[in-house]
């Protein structure tokens, strides 16, 4: 199979003139991305000695030379490692001397960061990712960079392509492999659940060091022959003004953005008439959210996916989107599912199981990790941790994250099922349900609320309405108020930092 790389050059043969990138107030067309990715492959092949297999890390904001690094990776046959920008010198000190990078690629604006960075010293090569001072973009090409093309290793389909490190919420990030055969996959399933056109245009509002910021939708796009839209840090006035201007008509975003986007005063004087899809994956939206964009008339629908299955496994249909608000509908063509009890056997409809993913998305391995690979990948299924459930018409739903069920007296609680109801009250910004010790019951629910600004909501009024809502034993034995909950640096709440919180942490 033809690396990831091929898209590119093959568009530049077919549509050469049509705009492929837009990054700031730059536009590429195909020919162009194209002649940029070879020039950057052969500076790295000649100038640098990469090789196949090398692994390249880069750190910084959205950018081209972002996206013409993952190109040019990809058509030497070398590995990408993007790294979390808000990570500290700490935690990217892991990841350095776990993936072993052979070349840095950075901003300026991460040099500090960089200079604490002990295993910064095993790095070859270090490229300042500069505009106007790039390298491999100098007047006067070196000899090496007017060679047409890399002379051998290229990449292929099979190729380790990408180290995607998880987030580590409950130890160290374990780094993800993906080859190049994944992120085609995924773009296929994409185009084919998004009836993806070279008359598309999509939108970059995720880092791109996150599975998202690159698979959705970003080289599903490109696959199709459209135009991307590379923005850089993320500001909800300006991706409002980009999604106008560049006439975007597919927006990927996680809860976090879409509600950001949703607060701008910009919202309710946009028409988004070139919108056909607000789509949101990276955790369960809010379904007041989702009423919000519908109401407006603006077509907005969830899907599900892992940094493990590159990312997408489950999209819901626009058709469905309304009717099946809350869902993240069926699996994508051509992964297979299934939920499954702890005992290993399949659970009826309607019934709530840990899900499994098969399919050529799914990972090759965890980076140095052999015994955590064969643990999560067993006879062909990747075991994800999350348990779902399914609908008489086979639309799924998640429910939680299997390591955080609780069990209160013989009886599942599901904290995902009391985080939604407890949002459906106007003065809840959000809320974290964990499970606590309890000597009755074995285990209860504790639930961390972050009221909306300038709002008073009580634990009375909270206890009232998960009355109404919920089974006497899901409704929290506990209330604790807090400006803000904690997170790690991909915007995931720690529920294992709730259980540490001491009381003198609490807002009330």
């Amino acid at each position: 199979m033809h690396g990831i790389a091929y898209w590119i050059e093959k568009r530049a043969r077919i549509t050469p003139t049509r705009i492929a990138v837009i990054a700031k107030d730059q536009a590429l067309t195909y020919q162009q991305m194209n002649e940029q990715i070879q020039r950057l492959a052969n500076y790295l092949r000649h100038e640098l000695q990469v090789k196949k297999g090398d692994r390249i890390g880069i750190l910084s904001q959205n950018s081209l030379e972002y996206v013409l690094l993952l190109f040019a990776i990809a058509k030497l046959g070398a590995i990408a490692v993007p790294f979390n920008i808000r990570l500290t010198p700490a935690e990217l000190d892991y990841q350095f001397e776990d993936s072993g990078i052979r070349v840095l690629c950075a901003q300026p604006e991460f040099g500090a960061t960089i200079e604490l960075i002990k295993a910064k010293a095993s790095v070859a090569h270090m490229i300042w990712l500069e505009p106007g001072e790039l390298p491999w973009s100098q007047d006067g090409p070196s000899e090496s960079s007017q060679h047409s093309r890399p002379e051998a290793d290229d990449g292929s389909g099979d190729d380790p392509y990408i180290i995607c490190y998880t987030s580590g919420t409950t130890g160290k990030p374990k780094g993800a492999v993906l080859t190049q055969e994944n992120m085609f996959w995924n773009a296929v399933h994409n185009v084919a659940a998004l009836d993806l056109t070279s008359e598309d245009c999509s939108i970059v509002l995720l880092p791109l060091f996150h599975i998202g910021g690159i698979g959705l939708f970003a080289f599903p796009t490109w696959l199709a022959g459209g135009r991307v839209v590379v923005a850089g840090k993320f500001d909800p006035d300006k991706a409002i003004q980009l999604i106008e201007t560049h006439r975007v008509t597919i927006v990927m975003g996680v809860p976090a953005i879409h509600e950001a986007i949703r607060q701008s005063p910009l919202f309710a004087t946009t028409s988004f008439d070139s919108v056909r899809w607000f789509y949101n994956g990276g955790a369960p939206c809010p379904m007041e959210l989702i009423q919000n964009f519908q109401e407006r008339g603006l077509p907005f629908g969830q899907g599900y996916g892992l940094t493990e299955t590159s990312p997408t496994v489950f999209m819901i249909a626009k058709e469905d989107a309304k009717r099946k608000a809350g869902s993240i509908g069926k699996p994508v063509m051509f992964c297979e599912v299934r939920l499954i009890s702890d005992d290993g056997k399949d659970v009826g409809q309607g019934e709530i199981g840990e899900l499994l993913v098969k399919g050529p998305n799914v990972m090759k391995e965890y980076w140095n990790r052999p015994e955590e690979t064969a643990k999560t990948i067993r006879d062909g299924w990747l075991y994800t941790g999350d348990l779902a459930r399914f609908d008489e018409e086979g639309f799924a739903y998640i429910v939680g994250r299997r390591k955080e069920m609780i069990i209160s007296g013989g009886e599942n609680i599901y904290p995902l099922e009391l985080e939604q109801v407890i949002g459906e009250l106007d003065g809840v910004q959000e809320a974290a349900v964990v499970g606590v010790p309890d000597e009755k019951w074995g285990e209860v629910a504790k639930v961390f609320i972050v009221p909306k600004s300038g709002v008073v909501i009580t634990e009375a009024h909270i206890k009232a309405h998960c009355e109404q809502r919920l089974a006497k034993y899901k409704i929290p034995k506990s209330f604790v108020f807090l400006t803000e909950l904690p997170r790690n640096a991909t915007g995931k709440i720690i529920k294992q930092a709730l259980t540490r919180l001491k009381s003198d942490s609490i807002t009330q």
